[in-house]
């Protein structure tokens, strides 16, 4: 099991300082987020890449629904490049609470779903390097613009992480087709969206039916570790005997602010 953190909050000159500190400390991925109008996440882990050299990077997470394709795959095809390879690009639908609705962004489930697959669609095709002709439902495109293109380091892309509801057909299919992803199960409230190690396992089990023999599947789980909270640590290692490949520290709500965060990113990964 490998394991990241995911950056909560503070000024830009504090994010990068703590992504540099992430690696420091033996962490294996630093995570940044976004929202409709914020701190911009690209531009503060491309300064982390010029600052690192180990850890992976990403935002923790972005909706493509509310970025045009072409960008996005630039944005991440850069940073990718910059950081000699360690980019992931990590998608969901977002919360439409951060903004979609307040600058006129698709609020609709089903309709962000099309576009996010469309969206993940064009992107590899612009990372071939290759002229190509996309005809979808949401967008055309006609791409043979040879001084125009940019290709990652990684291929034959950038590995892909999707948010994915278990056991949905439909979301467990999109997800199976990329290269990892965040699991969750439908529930009324937060705990009982949460996933558990026997959902891990019964995921692997279905991606070794449904992936090429051969081809990795991260499942990469959130949650918190707080310092000296055994039962936490057992946890993370029930996850990590299930199967699962990543664990991604989140301090979303965290009382203590910025300094427990900071405390928690310096004493390191889950000692499991």
């Amino acid at each position: 099991m490998q394991f990241g953190f995911v950056i909560p909050g503070g000024d830009a000159h504090e994010i990068v300082e703590m992504g540099v500190e992430i690696e420091k400390a033996g962490w294996d991925a630093a995570f940044g987020w976004e929202t409709v109008y914020g701190l911009d996440p690209w531009v503060l882990l491309g300064a982390m890449a010029a600052q690192t050299s180990r850890v992976r990077l990403g935002p923790l997470l972005t909706p493509p629904s509310r970025r045009r394709p072409w960008k996005l795959a630039a944005e991440v095809a850069t940073l990718d490049r910059l950081s000699n390879g360690r980019a992931v690009l990590i998608v969901g639908l977002g919360a439409t609470m951060t903004g979609f609705g307040e600058v006129g962004e698709e609020t609709d489930r089903k309709i962000r779903a099309e576009l996010l697959d469309e969206s993940l669609s064009l992107m590899q095709q612009f990372w071939t390097g290759e002229p190509f002709t996309h005809s979808g439902m949401h967008y055309q495109v006609d791409w043979n613009m040879p001084n125009w293109n940019l290709q990652p380091v990684q291929q034959p892309r950038v590995p892909i992480w999707t948010v994915a509801l278990w056991p949905s057909e439909r979301s467990m299919t999109r997800a199976f087709g990329l290269d990892g992803c965040l699991p969750y199960v439908k529930g009324d409230t937060e705990a009982e969206n949460a996933i558990n190690a026997d959902d891990v396992a019964a995921i692997i089990k279905a991606a070794s039916e449904r992936k090429p023999a051969g081809e990795t599947f991260d499942i990469v789980i959130e949650g918190v570790t707080p310092l000296g909270d055994d039962t936490a640590l057992e946890k993370v290692r029930a996850f990590a005997g299930a199967g699962a490949t990543w664990w991604v520290e989140s301090m979303w709500d965290n009382p203590g602010g910025l300094n427990a965060v900071r405390e928690r990113i310096a004493a390191g990964p889950p000692k499991l």
